[in-house]
């Protein structure tokens, strides 16, 4: 188990993209790293956009990027909520700032968008959001995968196995 001594914090609010979310957590956790999931409240339970639920351990308000060695942001419309939160925001950017791995897929790079830690990065994301990846400074390309310092973005749940993949060569390092 390549990711045994690692913690990673998976963000969470309703509407996430059930496979972008799940798909992560268990590769993450079959790998030995601790997930710990993030929603605005601890102890509740979020609800994926097909209907699959999963519940929060922590509240992402008192979360202290510190303690994490990495950070998983899903797909969905659940993004469009997260960035809406300074205190994810701010999350965001410290552990950017810190190298640390930080994963987007799909609709995820909303949340990197409203961070404004784009500029000069290279990314993929879901088509339906290229505009505002350029928009924010990036450099949009149409690949599976796209891996940039610590930036591991992919465009949808095809290519999870391509994004996790990445995402753990990344936080092995």
């Amino acid at each position: 188990m390549s990711l045994h001594n690692k913690k990673v914090i998976q963000l969470v609010s309703d509407d996430f993209e059930d496979l972008e979310l799940w798909y992560p957590v268990l590769r993450l956790r079959e790998e030995g790293a601790e997930v710990v999931i993030a929603g605005e409240e601890e102890n509740t339970t979020y609800i994926g956009k097909y209907g699959v639920p999963i519940k929060s351990d922590i509240s992402f308000h008192d979360a202290d990027p510190d303690e994490y060695d990495a950070i998983l942001v899903p797909g969905g419309w659940s993004p469009d909520k997260l960035r809406r939160y300074d205190s994810i925001l701010s999350m965001v950017q410290t552990m950017n700032e810190q190298k640390k791995p930080i994963g987007q897929i799909c609709h995820a790079g909303w949340v990197l968008i409203s961070a404004d830690i784009l500029q000069g990065k290279k990314v993929t994301s879901t088509p339906g959001i290229k505009d505002d990846m350029i928009n924010a400074g990036a450099e949009w390309v149409n690949e599976p995968v796209v891996v940039d310092a610590n930036i591991v973005s992919s465009r949808r749940p095809p290519d999870l196995p391509d994004y996790m993949r990445e995402f753990i060569r990344v936080l092995a390092q």
